[in-house]
């Protein structure tokens, strides 16, 4: 699953509640060079690397998706999600619009569902009132949002964040309604019918 949004509309929280009541969802941790937030952890939240390094395992192939985002760089490992891909593990990608993108064309089941503010000014006040960028920086996320609000209809499902609970009810039907997708249920699914034509009944 990959979860995108404009800065501000609520995807960390989201993710974060639905992290802490499903074990069976694991995060996929994102290198970054962008500095490390009050509270946040390195190898928890996002690996947090210089550019220098960033650019060594760019180079080098590690990286799934990778994108610019600001002044900042972001990429997903390329050998975490495959292995988690192989051993058919749910796994949640906290991704921007490009490397949503990116994701999609190498794994073309994957599930990308956009959180939305219910409208521009909604999203300047929470910017704002989470106090943790200037006042330039708030108008340059801002100005982003254009083009990831843009890009919202290629997603699989779209999430108006108006209210959190409201929200997140919607984010776990998501993954219960993904779960229950007959393509993803293959295996047990033959199983049961083998079940059921193994014991047929024979008669005379």
């Amino acid at each position: 699953m990959v979860v995108s949004a404009p800065s501000g509309a609520g995807k960390t929280t989201l993710c974060k509640r639905l992290l802490r009541h499903d074990a069976r969802i694991e995060f996929s941790v994102s290198f970054t060079t962008r500095p490390r937030r009050p509270g946040e952890r390195d190898g928890v939240d996002y690996r947090f690397v210089d550019r220098k390094e960033f650019e060594r395992l760019r180079r080098g192939g590690e990286f799934v998706e990778w994108a610019s985002v600001g002044e900042n760089l972001y990429g997903t490992s390329v050998s975490a999600v495959q292995e988690a891909s192989r051993d058919g593990r749910e796994v949640l990608l906290d991704l921007d619009t490009q490397g949503a993108a990116s994701v999609r064309k190498l794994f073309p089941d994957a599930v990308l569902i956009f959180i939305m503010p219910p409208d521009r000014k909604a999203l300047e006040e929470r910017l704002e009132k989470r106090a943790t960028d200037t006042p330039r920086e708030v108008a340059r996320r801002l100005a982003l949002a254009r083009g990831e609000v843009e890009k919202s209809p290629g997603y699989d499902y779209v999430i108006v964040n108006e209210d959190l609970d409201t929200a997140y009810r919607q984010l776990r039907g998501i993954v219960e309604a993904e779960r229950c997708r007959t393509a993803r249920q293959k295996g047990r699914l033959a199983a049961i019918l083998r079940e059921f034509v193994d014991r047929r009944p024979h008669f005379g």
